[in-house]
């Protein structure tokens, strides 16, 4: 049986670029169509200090990969560092976020299995440049079977 899954390369500065949810853009470099379901993974620049707030994936597993900066990640309450060529995995049903520790903005690949949050992304990006309302966000998240668990790591334990 042959797979319907196609060997595919996204080179350095391809894929959909978007604005991204935490003060940079969000390149996709592979999503549901391009794994038959099985991965997702996006190129995201987060901002100085700035981070998600926390939450949890129903359906997928998320892994990070740091390719510059430092950032601080929370995964059930247990608080830790991360530096550039870092991997950080937390399963799914796990409440966590992370921030970026530079003045700076700083970028991480951002992988999901399966694959499907890149519609969370893609729907964030449509909306309005500036502060996001938390109940948008968290109408948003809920569509992608993510739950938001509470506030960004810079508001539950400042730095």
């Amino acid at each position: 049986m042959a797979s319907l899954t196609r060997a595919f390369v996204v080179q350095d500065g391809e894929g959909q670029i978007i604005p991204g949810p935490a003060g940079g853009p969000t390149t996709v470099k592979a999503r549901t169509e391009t794994t038959n379901g099985s991965f997702t993974m996006l190129e995201v620049t987060i901002g100085p200090k700035q981070g998600p707030p926390a939450h949890i994936h129903r359906r997928e597993d998320e892994m990070w990969y740091l390719l510059d900066g430092r950032f601080r990640f929370v995964a059930d309450d247990k608080l830790f560092e991360a530096a550039p060529g870092s991997f950080v995995f937390v399963p799914r049903g796990t409440a966590h976020c992370f921030q970026n520790l530079e003045d700076r903005p700083s970028r991480i690949l951002v992988m999901f299995t399966p694959s499907g949050m890149e519609r969370f992304f893609e729907e964030h990006a449509l909306l309005p440049p500036g502060p996001v309302d938390p109940g948008r966000y968290r109408d948003i998240a809920e569509r992608s079977w993510m739950e938001v668990a509470g506030p960004p790591l810079a508001e539950s334990h400042p730095l």
